[in-house]
């Protein structure tokens, strides 16, 4: 059996980012519901030392749409990282899933062996796709989805596996 490097990337970031709107959207419910100012979630972090809920959605959608676009050889497009909302992250994962629904399955044909340059920690490194996606971009993208929602989950938001998992 083969494994589409399509559905093994684009697939997954699209269900997943799908997911994240929902959490999303469970967030600002229940900011409205509880009178909290939704900016209290918008900045709330695990440790002093971790990013924000925005800034983890918005690197969450770096990945989605920065891995398929280098398997892909395309460029990878930029976004401006200046979301100060819920509004503005769902709008931001919209624009990702958009992104997304422009690839098909034959532009990421031979990809797992095609060459991917990204910046790690300030130098070039250079990996095979599959190792990129495998190692790399999908174990960040998880990463950050998986904080965002453990920021709201910690702050109250009465969410729970099937939130996250975008069955609900």
């Amino acid at each position: 059996m083969t494994i589409s490097m399509y559905d093994i990337s684009v697939g997954v970031f699209s269900a997943r980012l799908k997911a994240l709107a929902s959490v999303l959207t469970a967030a600002e419910q229940n900011a409205g519901e509880r009178k909290i100012d939704p900016q209290v979630f918008l900045t709330a972090r695990l440790a002093p030392d971790m990013f924000a809920l925005t800034r983890q959605v918005q690197i969450a959608t770096d990945h989605a749409k920065g891995a398929p676009s280098r398997l892909a050889g395309r460029e990878v497009p930029k976004y401006e990282d200046n979301e100060t909302s819920f509004a503005e992250l769902q709008a931001r994962i919209a624009k990702t899933l958009d992104h997304l629904a422009s690839f098909a399955a034959a532009d990421l044909e031979g990809s797992a062996d095609r060459t991917v340059e990204v910046r790690l920690g300030g130098r070039e490194a250079t990996l095979p796709g599959l190792q990129y996606l495998l190692h790399l971009a999908m174990p960040n993208f998880y990463f950050h989805i998986t904080t965002a929602y453990d920021i709201l989950r910690h702050n109250g938001v009465p969410l729970g596996k099937q939130t996250f998992l975008g069955n609900r």
